[in-house]
């Protein structure tokens, strides 16, 4: 995309700050071009910014000017004043030529930024309904679950008769699993309803028992240039909560492929989405029906980029650039089976954590927060385990899961076949211990 005007090119990153700074290809892309980089993160990171930035050699050097907006995280809406302030200013002093949402919370707003500019986004209705569970249930109800919307005023007088259990109670726009919840019935239910603050609009829907996948999708100008099913697994299978234990990228399970990625694609069309990148999670019941859990507009979460990187040889980050920019965008099937998977912990104090692996040693991330360089190799590799990742610091207080927030371990492998991948986790598995503290 060319310069509009005589002020100097930049694209605005917004997001979490840590996120940006472990996904270094966004920035590198950009300043290839030449283009500033211009980021705005909330307030609670400013410390690490500040520190990173100020490093030469810390790839969060390459931002051009950094901004902070203040609000909660469980409250939608929050950030968008300070977000629209710190772009207005911006404005003034470069010509923006792209905007893109690396992390959820700050989703609604970018796409508000876009509309203005006049620049690629995935669009209002799609910004906005992204960042809403009950918004996505609206426009899509016969890609959902049954369901139930209880305003925050409402939970003391909602009709909950219509439920139908085990379902799902979970707060309509938080990220990473948190407070999502099985509850079993309306007595239950009205007992788990106090618990969430009381400004949070409440989604409650039918469960849907059976495996559960995501859909990453690379969309430019309303046409899905790429698309592909991950397989996951998640906390449900033996508890009330739905943290995410493991990705693989593709999904192995080749007879809910086509299914999944038809439904994504009604999805999308939908929503109208225009540009950019989406995350959509389903589930498939005994009716063998994909059912909408939620759609992100932003970059995929966790290890999925790093996964798609090990799958296919080819990073996803350029690929998302150029559809800010509104450059021709593609990207390669996976030539591989790839990997992360979180391992579960017993409670207490994280002491260390030992891998008996050849040429293979923990990587410390959980102060810091920056991934080392996870590479592909190529189609013809034996199984290979790539990396082990501590994701919080020693002495941490580790506790039942109940967010993606508080995983302390996971790992990265991949393989020619499924059977191969399957087979290398067991070994990696059985070579890895998170040694405890008694609390």
């Amino acid at each position: 995309m060319t310069q509009r005007t005589g002020k100097p090119g930049a694209v605005i990153l917004t997001g979490s700050f840590p996120v940006i700074r472990r996904n270094p290809l966004y920035l590198g892309e950009l300043t290839r071009r030449g283009l500033g980089v211009l980021v705005i993160t909330a307030e609670s990171y400013r410390d690490q910014a500040t520190e990173a930035i100020g490093d030469p050699g810390n790839p969060a050097s390459q931002i051009t000017e950094i901004g902070y907006v203040s609000g909660d995280f469980t409250v939608q809406g929050a950030f968008l004043a300070g977000a629209i302030a710190q772009a207005t200013a911006w404005r003034n002093r470069y010509d923006i030529v792209g905007a893109y949402a690396v992390g959820d919370y700050l989703a609604e707003p970018t796409g508000l930024l876009c509309d203005a500019l006049g620049v690629p986004s995935p669009g209002l209705r799609a910004s906005r309904a992204c960042r809403s569970k009950f918004l996505q249930r609206w426009y899509a109800p016969e890609l959902s679950p049954p369901s139930l919307t209880i305003p925050a005023g409402d939970r003391e007088t909602a009709d909950l008769s219509g439920i139908s259990y085990p379902a799902v109670v979970k707060p309509a726009g938080r990220s990473s699993s948190s407070g999502v919840e099985t509850v079993q019935d309306e007595a239950e239910l009205r007992r788990r309803l106090p618990d969430y603050p009381g400004h949070e609009v409440v989604l409650v829907e039918q469960k849907v028992d059976g495996p559960e996948y995501s859909v990453e999708s690379l969309v430019q100008r309303g046409e899905v240039v790429f698309a592909s099913v991950t397989g996951k697994e998640t906390t449900d299978t033996h508890a009330r909560t739905f943290v995410e234990l493991a990705h693989s990228v593709p999904t192995a399970d080749d007879g809910v492929r086509d299914s999944v990625l038809s439904a994504n694609r009604a999805l999308l069309g939908a929503l109208a989405f225009a540009d950019g990148i989406a995350h959509s999670e389903w589930r498939i019941g005994r009716d063998g029906v994909p059912r909408l859990m939620e759609i992100a507009g932003r970059t995929p979460g966790d290890g999925l980029l790093v996964l798609y990187h090990l799958a296919t040889g080819t990073p996803l980050e350029p690929e998302i650039i150029r559809i800010a920019l509104g450059e021709p965008a593609s990207y390669p099937n996976p030539a591989r089976y790839a990997r992360q998977v979180y391992l579960e912990h017993e409670t207490g104090f994280l002491a260390d954590v030992k891998v008996e692996w050849p040429d293979v040693d923990p990587v410390w991330i959980g102060s810091s927060g920056v991934w080392p360089d996870i590479l592909p190799g190529t189609p013809e590799d034996a199984p290979t385990l790539r990396a082990v990742l501590v994701h919080q610091p020693r002495g941490t207080e580790l506790v039942p899961l109940a967010s993606s927030d508080d995983r302390s371990v996971s790992f990265f492998i991949d393989a020619a076949t499924p059977g191969e991948l399957d087979e290398l986790e067991k070994r990696v598995r059985a070579a890895i211990s998170i040694e405890i503290k008694p609390g």
